[in-house]
């Protein structure tokens, strides 16, 4: 009876210690099973990486020069050019580079209608190479880029801009003068007769070759 006894000890001893160690071990098993699967946060991506439609990051995006600024009521064309006529937009502009003149003449310019005294822009930045009165042209700007190629004519001006002088610089934007019906100009229709010419090696203000302000003003051709 006594080793029945004791038998019967040793097996309930054991079985709780076997419990006992199982116990212990299931709050260490839930632990681990918790960090193995608590997400991982994904890294923020930094403001200033995101792309910019067309590709540009926000480092790419640079502002425009000062110097660069258009007057108010300006506008900008795709090539840079802004348009000479102080409101008038690339849409409202019509084609009249190849328009027959009198004595068998071609244009070779496009005549930017608009209100008697409209404010006229420099197109770009440049110097004020020749201002000329002349019989068809009336009041007449001749503007050169600062790399001499190119020649900006602006005329039947109604009057030039107050100060304005010859190898006077300008900038982009500036006012240069007014819209008028100076010249062999209809007073009917008062407009910018507006030429770019392509300058040769002597640098002649009144000679060059002619090409069509049009495409250049709607951003469809750039400066050959």
């Amino acid at each position: 009876m006594l080793t029945r006894l004791l038998a019967l000890g040793v097996v309930i001893g054991v079985a709780g210690w076997w419990l006992l160690a199982s116990g212990n071990d299931v709050p260490e098993k839930a632990a681990a099973a918790q960090v193995v699967a608590a997400p991982v946060a994904a890294a923020p991506v930094a403001e200033s990486s995101q792309a910019e439609p067309g590709g540009a990051t926000g480092a790419d995006l640079v502002a425009p020069a000062e110097g660069s600024q258009a007057a108010p009521g300006a506008t900008a064309a795709p090539s840079g050019l802004l348009l000479p006529v102080q409101g008038i937009t690339a849409a409202q502009l019509q084609d009249t580079f190849t328009d027959a003149r009198s004595q068998g003449r071609v244009h070779d310019a496009i005549d930017i209608l608009a209100a008697e005294g409209t404010p006229v822009l420099a197109v770009a930045d440049g110097t004020i190479e020749k201002l000329f009165d002349s019989e068809r042209g009336g009041l007449t700007v001749y503007q050169f880029e600062p790399g001499g190629t190119y020649c900006y004519y602006y005329a039947h001006l109604q009057r030039y801009a107050d100060g304005l002088a010859e190898k006077q610089a300008v900038k982009r934007g500036d006012m240069i003068g007014y819209v008028g019906h100076t010249g062999n100009a209809s007073p009917d229709a008062p407009h910018l007769h507006f030429e770019i010419h392509r300058l040769g090696p002597e640098k002649q203000w009144w000679k060059g070759e002619s090409l069509n302000p049009y495409p250049v003003l709607r951003g469809e051709q750039a400066l050959p």
